[in-house]
């Protein structure tokens, strides 16, 4: 059996990290997979785990930030990407077509319709839901609408981010032992710089592989209101201007790193986005989260209702408040993960056996 997996953006983020963790539970139940990427995407994570792809147009509106405009631009160019993918899906004589979010998922699902190819839509904007539920089978995470509908229709299932079973796998003491190299190395040329102590509960802020600007602002802002707690920061900014707000007498700043796992481990609570793929991580890690609100282009996703009393939201006038709240009660709400982590280890596998059941139709 071969899957081709279309994956939205640029290889390197959320979306990616969901490709490929369905990618590897595929894998694992015997099925072939191949990728399909924008032609402009460099696919670094795919890159560093082995990975090729097919290069095709994969068109993006702007997922929940999408506007008319946006969406008009997109749908043009969709139309040319559509047959694009049904040319390589018979090509490569797919069994199943799986699409991965937002351009990935439309352009993967059109080509499947077109071709008679059975697929299965993995969805989370507006967009994509609107179109691919029309289509084929498809599968909602926590950010589309549908997902907290009482009724949804009979060819849409409800999942959770398929998390990788060795995200619980970390080593805190490695975490450890990596941040104080950092910090080490830092202070060698910056002798105020902070230093890790292990005496500290640890503060993790994070957007994902990017850093918005609220993000950085929200960091910046609240490492210097106090140094109770080890305050780290990782990811890439968005603008390059953001660096001169990562303060290192205050902060620890790591960049991109590859062991996300291991400071999983390590943290107390994760300061993160109300959306993706971290999120999730965290519930599965058994770590209470605060998400800092509209931090990507202004986007609201509610992720406090669907993981009550693990996740808590704040702005960034009010986030030391609410840093303080959760930690006079953290046993209390690290208690409360354990119900959703336990829910979100099992999607992987039931994500791959819905694919698997489409393609034996």
């Amino acid at each position: 059996m071969k899957a081709l997996v279309f994956v939205t953006g640029r290889g390197l983020g959320g979306d990616a990290v969901i490709g490929l963790n369905i990618i590897n539970a595929l894998e694992s139940k015997g099925c072939d997979c191949e990728l399909v990427l924008d032609s402009n995407a460099p696919g670094i994570l795919f890159e560093k785990n082995g990975y090729s792809w097919h290069k095709i147009s994969i068109p993006q509106a702007g997922g929940h930030a999408a506007n008319k405009l946006t969406t008009l631009k997109a749908g043009f160019k969709t139309v040319k990407a559509a047959f694009q993918s049904r040319n390589l899906i018979k090509k490569t004589k797919a069994d199943v077509v799986v699409g991965i979010i937002g351009g990935g998922a439309v352009v993967g699902c059109l080509g499947a319709k077109i071709t008679h190819t059975p697929a299965v839509g993995i969805l989370s904007t507006p967009l994509d839901t609107k179109v691919c539920t029309k289509l084929n089978t498809c599968i909602v995470f926590p950010e589309a609408h549908m997902f907290r509908q009482s009724q949804i229709p009979e060819n849409v299932y409800r999942s959770y981010f398929p998390v990788a079973p060795t995200i619980q796998k970390g080593d805190k003491n490695q975490a450890i032992l990596k941040i104080k190299e950092h910090c080490k190395d830092v202070k060698s040329k910056n002798p105020n710089a902070v230093e890790f102590d292990e005496n500290k509960k640890t503060i993790l802020f994070s957007s994902g592989s990017t850093i918005f600007e609220k993000m950085a602002r929200g960091v910046s802002d609240y490492s210097k209101l106090t140094d109770k707690y080890n305050i780290v920061l990782v990811g890439l900014p968005l603008e390059d201007e953001y660096y001169d707000w990562f303060d290192e007498e205050h902060m620890i700043y790591l960049g991109y790193i590859n062991w996300i796992n291991d400071l999983y481990e390590l943290i107390d609570l994760a300061v993160l986005t109300d959306d993706g793929m971290m999120l999730s991580e965290a519930m599965t890690c058994h770590l209470p989260t605060i998400a800092l609100l509209r931090v990507k282009y202004g986007r609201y996703h509610n992720m406090a209702q669907v993981f009550r009393g693990a996740v808590f939201e704040a702005d960034n006038d009010n986030l030391a408040s609410v840093i303080e709240d959760v930690m006079d009660n953290l046993e209390d709400v690290k208690s409360k993960t354990h119900e959703y982590g336990s829910k979100i280890a099992g999607s992987r596998d039931k994500i791959s056996d819905i694919i698997i059941k489409e393609a034996r139709k």
